[in-house]
């Protein structure tokens, strides 16, 4: 079927026009679920902090606080630059899921246990205290990097769309905007 021109009426496969927006579905959803990510990994830092201070705690303890903190605070700003569609918000969410990720997975390693096994039986079934941050780590960490690291993510980050003319006097015009007439 061709159009009164005699070219296709429809565009051919694999067309995309060049002034098109990218979807930014999995940017919002990598910024929506890094914010309840940092809000958990947030909490253990605070909660270790006020019981016991900071001059008490062992310097492993302190390393594995300094991920979890770190990763809070790094996914609470790349959620908001997510949001104003900044495309280091992408990276920042991408270290921050790391972070979150790596501090359970080191905490038995760090605090002498290497009981990888029972340490993550403990976490699944909630036996111990504030098992519920690690298992949040455990479970969202992947989540938001897997969003994050998606092609579409970055397309939508880094889409810029083209100014719209200016419909209003332009130079060199007079102030009615249309140019002068030539008898």
């Amino acid at each position: 079927m061709t159009n009164a021109y005699g070219y296709p009426a429809t565009p051919p496969p694999g067309y995309s026009r060049p002034d098109r927006r990218p979807s930014g579905a999995t940017a919002i959803i990598a910024a929506l679920l890094a914010l309840p990510l940092a809000g958990i990994a947030g909490y253990l830092p605070v909660d270790v902090f006020i019981d016991y201070g900071v001059d008490t705690l062992p310097s492993e303890l302190l390393i594995l606080l300094g991920c979890y903190l770190g990763a809070a605070v790094f996914l609470l700003i790349a959620a908001l630059l997510i949001f104003f569609r900044v495309l280091a918000g992408a990276i920042l969410l991408i270290a921050g899921a790391l972070l979150a990720l790596a501090a359970p997975l080191l905490e038995p390693a760090l605090l002498g246990q290497n009981e990888y096994g029972t340490y993550f039986t403990a976490v699944f079934q909630l036996e111990f205290r504030n098992a519920f941050v690690r298992l949040g780590a455990l479970v969202l960490a992947p989540l938001v990097l897997i969003f994050a690291a998606l092609p579409p993510t970055f397309r939508h980050l880094r889409h810029r769309p083209r100014p719209m003319p200016s419909y209003g006097p332009q130079p060199g015009y007079p102030a009615g905007g249309y140019p002068p007439r030539q008898w």
